[in-house]
């Protein structure tokens, strides 16, 4: 099999074919390899790799395989990360100036099973530096590309584990989610992307943003691929503390079962999102159709309110920016990150440090992080937030003993143009008016792509579940994938 007729299979599929002989690891990865090699100078969506190491990794995994010792499923399988998980012996520079040099030295739990189940981890995707952004655009290396249209963005902040899985570069990907980072970018990008339950997925290894919101999870070209994944990289690790000791389910088994003996399911429709002036009507055309269709496979609609779903965007960026604050303060210049050569004295080190080592967008973070949380205002803003965020999640969980999940469009508009709202945050922050609300509340929820607006750029849908429900999730979006191709659709690179 050539380059070409490998790019755009599904992963899931790719294993069948080296379980059955008819595909070798190191053929797939070599041909990897040189995608990545041939199409990442457009697209940017690589800080880097190890082509000896990773092809190195697939003659180990052929002969596993040949010995009839396959560690797992995806055995033999390359995945890319996003630069803000730990490697051992790899750098991690989460798109900064400020750990430019820095080396892991450690595995991130995921990485961990990953390797345990025999995939082979490679490349070092980009991302908006520390993860704060929504068009991959705040890298201190470069901003990515859409493969659908290179003069836009991919999303963010995984834009780069988005755009590697949309171009062929990479079988599957993973990416971190805090306000909507996975499942922006897998609408941009025509391709799924799931955010899991806080707590289901270990954070032990990702580079801190915002504690109480990011969680990892995985991007891929199916339903399947997604189920696959969640299978390597849930269980309990008691070097997360807030690790939930949730059973690992054996999630694409128990999907396709709930599919085809389950009863028909009901989707709520927050009538606040729909009366948004900002979406674009190309998505809500969209939407109507993906309406359409649940409908027409016999599931019930039904529409539900969630009253303070409009507070979700001002609660984030106080809670967010707070946590950023607090945990951005390790970067001091003083012990693994970038120290300023003008340095004077010991404070200069910091401030300077500092000063050079982080962009623009995450010094505007801290700053408003630093002020929420300081005396005399930490009451007002800081607390108050954690209030709204209560107030958020009963509202979820209301509508939740009406619903078995809530539908909503993933983002207001298809990719935009890089550099548009760039000089713009407030713009900016409003993309993720549809996807913050899971990561507030802890909730799953995935973005299904379902359609094309104009110049072909691709539109999705995001579904929302109860806590730990994932298998729900997984199923309607899999009833979906049923009776349409979109996810078949790739970009012509």
């Amino acid at each position: 099999m050539n380059q070409d007729s490998l790019a755009y299979l599904p992963a899931s599929k790719l294993a069948r074919l080296l379980a059955s002989g008819e595909l070798t690891s190191v053929e797939l990865s070599r041909s990897v390899l040189e995608r990545a090699e041939h199409l990442n100078a457009q697209v940017n969506a690589f800080l880097g790799w190890d082509g000896e190491d990773l092809m190195a990794q697939a003659e180990a995994s052929d002969k596993r395989r040949k010995a009839d010792k396959a560690l797992g499923f995806f055995d033999g399988i390359p995945v890319a990360l996003k630069n803000n998980i730990a490697v051992k012996g790899s750098l991690l520079t989460c798109g900064s100036r400020m750990l430019e040099n820095f080396v892991s030295p450690y595995d991130a739990t995921v990485v961990e099973r990953m390797k345990a189940a025999g995939m082979l981890v490679w490349g070092r995707l980009n991302m908006d530096e520390f993860a704060m952004g929504s068009s991959t655009e705040t890298s201190y290396f470069g901003s990515t590309a859409n493969p659908w249209d290179l003069t836009r963005t991919p999303g963010g902040s995984s834009g780069g584990s988005a755009a590697a899985l949309a171009a062929g570069m990479s079988p599957i990907t993973l990416g971190s989610d805090t306000g909507g980072s996975i499942r922006q970018p897998a609408a941009f990008c025509g391709i799924y992307g799931l955010k899991p339950t806080y707590g289901r997925v270990s954070r032990y290894g990702l580079v801190a943003f915002a504690s109480s919101l990011d969680q990892i999870g995985p991007f891929g070209h199916c339903v399947e691929d997604v189920a696959r994944m969640m299978e390597v990289l849930c269980g309990v690790d008691p070097k997360d503390s807030s690790s939930y000791p949730a059973p690992v389910s054996p999630f694409h088994a128990e999907l396709e079962l709930a599919l085809t003996g389950g009863r028909p399911m009901v989707l709520g429709l927050p009538v606040e999102y729909f009366k948004e002036d900002g979406l674009d009507p190309a998505v809500r055309r969209a939407m109507d159709e993906v309406v359409a269709y649940y409908k027409g496979i016999g599931w019930q609609i039904k529409d539900v309110s969630l009253p303070n779903s409009h507070l979700a965007v001002p609660t984030y960026y106080v809670i967010a920016t707070a946590e950023a604050s607090s945990n951005l303060a390790r970067f001091d210049g003083i012990r693994y990150t970038h120290r300023s050569e003008s340095a004077s004295d010991a404070v200069d080190v910091y401030f300077k440090s500092r000063g050079e080592g982080f962009g623009e967008e995450v010094k505007r973070r801290i700053i408003l992080g630093t002020f929420v949380l300081s005396s005399g205002y930490h009451d007002a803003y800081y607390l108050k937030a954690q209030l709204v965020r209560t107030l958020i999640r009963n509202d979820f969980s209301k509508a939740f003993g009406e619903v078995d999940l809530v539908l909503t469009p993933t983002t207001p508009s298809p990719a935009f143009v890089r550099g548009e709202r760039i000089t713009d945050p407030l713009q900016m922050y409003l993309n993720d008016i549809y996807t913050i609300c899971p990561n507030l509340t802890g909730l799953p929820a995935i973005s299904v792509p379902c359609g094309f607006a104009s110049q072909n750029l691709p539109v999705g849908f995001q579904l929302i579940a109860p806590h730990f429900e994932e298998v729900r999730l997984l199923t309607a979006a899999r009833a979906y994938e049923k009776g349409n191709d979109w996810h078949t659709r790739h970009p012509a690179l």
